[in-house]
C-alpha cells in the first residue's frame, strides 16, 4: 500500500480500519520479498538530511519491536500526532524508543512504547533527488556544534 500525502493526516486514525487500508493505492515492486507486509510513506522535512525532503520510504511491518537492532531506520506511527516519523531507532532497556535524526541540528528524543502505534523497518528509499553531498563547511559546522555540546562536560 501507498500512503499518499492526501491520506497522511488521516493515517493515524485509519490504520486499524480495514476499509481505510483497502482504499489506499496499491503498487507492485518486483524487488520486494514475497513474505512480509510493506507500505510506502511520504516523508517531509530536513531532519533526515541527506535524505531529501518529499522522498518516499518503503518499510516492512515490524511485528516484534524487540527484534529491532540499535540505530535501525524505521517509520513510526505515533499516538497523539497526525503524522509519522522516519528516524534511526534504538530500543532502550526500559522498553522506550530512542529516536535520532541524521541531521545533527536535531536532538535525539525518547518516546514510550505506549506512544508507538506501528513500526515499519526501512526497506527502500524512493526519491526524485539524489542525496546532497556534505561539503567541508557543513562537516566543519557539525564538528563545531559537537564540540559546543561537549564543552559543559569538559569544564
Amino acid at each position: 500500500e501507498y500512503v499518499p500525502i492526501s491520506a497522511k493526516a488521516g493515517y493515524r486514525s485509519g490504520f486499524t480500519d480495514l476499509e481505510y487500508i483497502v482504499s489506499l493505492p496499491k503498487f507492485n515492486m518486483p524487488t520486494l520479498p514475497k513474505h512480509g507486509t510493506f507500505r510506502t510513506f511520504p516523508i517531509s522535512g530536513d531532519s533526515m538530511l541527506p535524505v531529501p525532503d518529499k522522498s518516499q520510504v518503503t518499510g516492512r511491518y515490524v511485528e516484534n519491536w524487540k527484534d529491532i537492532k540499535p540505530d535501525t531506520f524505521c517509520i513510526l506511527v505515533l499516538d497523539g500526532i497526525d503524522d509519522f516519523v522516519f528516524k534511526q531507532v534504538t530500543v532502550q532497556k526500559d522498553g522506550s524508543f530512542l529516536l535520532k535524526s541524521l541531521n545533527k541540528l536535531y536532538q535525539p528524543y525518547t518516546v514510550s512504547a505506549g506512544e508507538v502505534l506501528e513500526i515499519w523497518q526501512f526497506y527502500v528509499l524512493h526519491s526524485k533527488e539524489l542525496p546532497a553531498q556534505t561539503t567541508d563547511i557543513e562537516e566543519l559546522k557539525s564538528l563545531i556544534l559537537d564540540i559546543k555540546k561537549q564543552l559543559p562536560t569538559l569544564r
